[in-house]
């Protein structure tokens, strides 16, 4: 290692197969261990970061200029970051944005996340992609001491995703109301005083970007914990039904979820779901799920809809996916990645039950899907 304090470097990504990263450390010390992702967003770092789909997840960022608009707590996802860390070629200027409140760097120490700058991005990338997504450890030390076979030998202890219930880890810890809507200028938030349906909301680890969609879509939302069951849900007399996205193995979670989701379409209700809400939906209606090799994550993910034709651009987060083939009759899919044919969306042909894989609400489009939110409100004012 290293004596010259300046060029010394004061983090390490090790991955499971033995290679090392070394870089400039910034936001929290210590170590963490999950499993590696790439995100190829340009824009976003603090909504991906406070993403609660990427827990148990380090996110290596593409894109080089992660930082440079610093953070503001009206971007956030959720109250805290829940990714474990975060990798990026490049270390963070000092914010050129009137909406900056801090920096990426002190955000992150302040809320213990670590991050690691100075790396190649480009080849971490082609790593991922070639051998799907490694177990990692990422440490942070400004005195640049690393154990480095430590290192790699917890990076290979780390059990991976597979089989993970991380729902429970993120989920709300008990139920709340919901009436925020989209940002719009010049008054920011507003608060939605008139709505037509009450949805409930099951929270898997929900953005609130979703929420203020269904908010500002005529909805008036609760939002229940992942665990909650049929009889919880109904108890509230939904108009509608929504099924949030979250972390984790689908089927893990399935376990409970499903049981409920079962529940739910048996008292014939509109139902709507995105990302891991689309996977359990799909399980519950017999269907498969498949870990993906590197997953998909990005703001820039053409997914075309079957119905219609219409390709639109989306953003996507998910390192699972629906087995198409494993559709049952009465089952029909609506939306397929053109990147590589995967499953995105399906309904079913004779209720008001529907669900996409990509995510509606962060507007890489930047409206190309917000129709989804207003179909969902069209389903519940036909059953009014």
């Amino acid at each position: 290692m290293p004596t010259d304090t300046q060029n010394t470097p004061t983090a390490c990504l090790a991955l499971a197969d033995g290679t090392l990263f070394y870089g400039r450390g910034f936001g929290a010390t210590g170590e963490t261990v999950a499993e590696l992702c790439f995100n190829t967003a340009m824009t976003g770092y603090q909504e991906i970061m406070t993403d609660p789909s990427y827990a148990g997840q380090v996110v290596t960022f593409t894109f080089p200029h992660i930082g440079n608009t610093g953070v503001t707590p009206e971007d956030d996802e959720t109250a805290d970051p829940v990714a474990a860390g975060m990798v990026v070629k490049w270390d963070p200027t000092e914010p050129s944005s009137w909406r900056s409140t801090d920096t990426l760097s002190n955000w992150l120490a302040s809320r213990g996340r670590i991050a690691i700058g100075g790396v190649d991005t480009r080849r971490l990338t082609r790593a991922i992609r070639q051998q799907g997504a490694p177990h990692v450890a990422l440490a942070h030390d400004p005195d640049g001491n690393f154990d480095t076979a430590a290192l790699v030998a917890k990076a290979r202890a780390f059990s991976g995703l597979e089989g993970l219930d991380l729902a429970k880890e993120v989920t709300c810890a008990q139920s709340y109301r919901w009436d925020e809507m989209r940002w719009a200028w010049p008054d920011g938030y507003a608060r939605q005083e008139n709505a037509k349906h009450k949805v409930v909301a099951i929270d898997f680890g929900a953005k609130r970007n979703i929420l203020r969609c269904l908010a500002s879509a005529g909805c008036d939302v609760t939002v229940l914990p992942a665990t909650a069951t049929a009889e919880e849900v109904l108890a509230h007399n939904p108009d509608g039904v929504f099924l949030s996205n979250g972390p984790g193995d689908p089927a893990a979670t399935g376990e409970y979820a499903v049981p409920m989701i079962k529940g739910v379409l048996e008292a014939d209700l509109p139902v709507f779901g995105i990302c891991l809400g689309h996977q359990m939906l799909a399980l519950a209606l017999g269907a498969k799920t498949v870990k993906m090799n590197h997953g998909h994550h990005g703001a820039n993910h053409p997914v075309k809809d079957n119905d219609t034709g219409k390709v639109e651009i989306t953003s996507m987060n998910h390192g699972f996916a629906v087995d198409s083939q494993t559709l049952p009759d009465g089952v029909l899919e609506t939306h397929i990645s053109l990147f590589d044919g995967s499953n995105c969306g399906i309904r079913l042909s004779d209720k008001p039950v529907f669900s996409v894989q990509h995510h509606p609400e962060a507007s890489p489009g930047p409206q190309d899907s917000f129709y989804l939110f207003e179909k969902f409100a069209d389903q519940m004012a036909a059953r009014a």
